[in-house]
């Protein structure tokens, strides 16, 4: 019993009924304030008119016979329902069902809700006194005990709605404890069996639709979540225990040679170099990694300014052009209005060096890079495409995964982190990541939820800003060959 008086079922059933009764009241307490003044108003038309049909009596036919139809009409009738005095100019009662006249009676004529004593017996009535030609005193009343069995029936209506209400409140709570414990079962269910080490465990839907159901949805999709991110931290855990175990064994090896052979001094400069080398391989993955561990903790959103992508995209080919002159590549640059999102320029202008690179590395000779912004279903959209080897659509899926690399990027620098980059880019941005064939090659879309274009005086105001953290992004990929070994895909970005 306690258990189930400490249940959330039973506080909600608890507060319907106390909502409910006290809805009721607040109905009830005008209704019966209504329903008194009209019977009281009732009251007081019936006395009036009983009181001008006996003075009307008085008036055309005399005391004697008004006496006698008092006498009449009170001859069997109680005193409880009607109380009637016909007295002389001394108050000597002359007809009525009173014995004398009352000490409670009022001395001016008019309507008085007073208390008199019959007896023994205290009556509340509703009086008239009215003063007739002669000295003579009608005094007419009703006792308001009348009405009482009236009222008595209305609050024992009131009564059982309010009975009806706690019952169905304690009946609903019971039904509701039902379905939440049946939910609440479900629930623990799935979430022992996560437990248990079955992170494929999924709450089932009954397909209706309703709150409960869109519950288990978004709690699917968290356990979803959680599961790809489980087996990502495993997939990358073991990806640097065989990605940094080639360049540690060579360091090793090196400084043992070093330690054993004791060459000359040429030679033991040009093997610390190759060991710096080793060792800025392993820093460069780390820094990416934490990179990215940054961008999917969203701590970077709160930086967010309004980003002219056309500024951004251009400056980044503009940095790219000379790499591609070199490699015989036509690198074009295409813009379709002047989109503008929130974001941070730093990272964008990172994503998509990122993609110019792996284009530039996997692209054949002598062939085109085209990058294009563009506005696209109120989005925007920046495109890179290539002429090159491209991507399975079986890899398409996997390339976003860490230290991915495909079959096309064996024996190219990089650890498979620069595509990983871009997605979280993507993804922090509220966007996403994009791969589609490009006949040939691979085309690369960046998409990135648009904002509206602000007044001219932000965005002034945002310039210097913007052009501050786009340079910081020149200078971070200044060196294409750190890039390319700490951040790129290593996957061929043509199809």
């Amino acid at each position: 019993m306690t258990r189930v008086l400490r249940s959330s079922a039973f506080r909600v059933a608890l507060g319907y009924i106390a909502l409910s009764i006290t809805v009721l009241a607040l109905f009830a307490a005008p209704l019966w304030y209504t329903w008194r003044q009209n019977v009281e108003q009732v009251r007081t038309e019936l006395l009036r008119e009983d009181v001008q049909g006996l003075t009307e009596i008085f008036d055309n036919q005399g005391p004697e016979v008004l006496a006698a139809v008092i006498a009449a009409r009170v001859k069997n009738q109680h005193v409880a329902y009607s109380i009637i005095l016909f007295t002389d100019e001394r108050l000597s009662p002359l007809a009525g069902n009173l014995a004398a006249w009352p000490r409670e009676a009022p001395d001016t004529p008019g309507v008085h809700k007073l208390t008199i004593t019959d007896g023994s017996r205290p009556i509340r009535a509703l009086l008239m006194r009215s003063t007739l030609p002669g000295g003579y005193n009608l005094l007419v009343g009703r006792d308001n005990a009348r009405f009482r069995p009236l009222e008595a029936l209305f609050l024992y209506g009131l009564a059982g709605a309010a009975g009806i209400l706690a019952v169905a409140g304690a009946v609903g709570g019971w039904l509701i404890r039902r379905t939440l414990l049946s939910e609440v079962h479900r629930i623990r269910q799935t979430t022992c069996a996560i437990v248990d080490g079955d992170l494929s465990h999924r709450l089932p839907l009954r397909g209706e639709s309703d709150e409960l159901d869109q519950l288990a949805q978004t709690v699917n999709r968290m356990l979803d979540q959680i599961e790809q991110l489980v087996h990502g931290v495993r997939n990358v855990s073991n990806a640097i225990a065989h990605d940094l175990r080639t360049p540690l064994a060579e360091l090793r090896s090196r400084l043992e040679e070093l330690s054993v052979a004791r060459p000359d001094t040429e030679t033991t400069f040009a093997e610390i170099e190759a060991a710096v080398a080793d060792v800025d391989r392993v820093i460069g993955v780390f820094n990416a990694l934490l990179r990215l561990a940054e961008i999917d903790t969203g701590a970077r959103r709160s930086g967010f300014i309004p980003v002219d992508v056309v500024k951004v995209a251009s400056d980044v080919a503009e940095f790219y052009q000379p790499v591609a002159e070199l490699k015989g590549v036509n690198l074009a640059f295409e813009c379709d209005g002047d989109p503008t999102v929130a974001g941070d320029p730093l990272l964008l202008s990172q994503a998509i060096s990122n993609l110019i690179e792996n284009a530039l590395k996997f692209g054949p000779r002598d062939g085109t890079i085209a990058i294009a912004t563009r506005h696209a279903n109120g989005a925007v959209e920046i495109v890179v495409s290539d002429h090159g080897p491209g991507i399975s659509d079986d890899e398409k899926p996997k390339v976003t995964e860490r230290f991915y690399r495909g079959d096309a990027s064996r024996g190219t620098p990089g650890v498979g982190l620069g595509l990983s980059l871009v997605a979280a880019v993507a993804r922090l941005h509220g966007g996403r990541l994009e791969f589609s064939d490009n006949q040939p090659g691979l085309r690369v879309t960046l998409v990135l939820t648009a904002m509206a274009r602000p007044a001219r005086g932000r965005l002034g105001a945002t310039k210097e800003k913007q052009g501050e953290v786009q340079r910081e992004a020149h200078r971070t990929s200044a060196a294409p060959s750190a890039v390319g070994e700490a951040a790129d895909a290593s996957v061929p970005t043509g199809s």
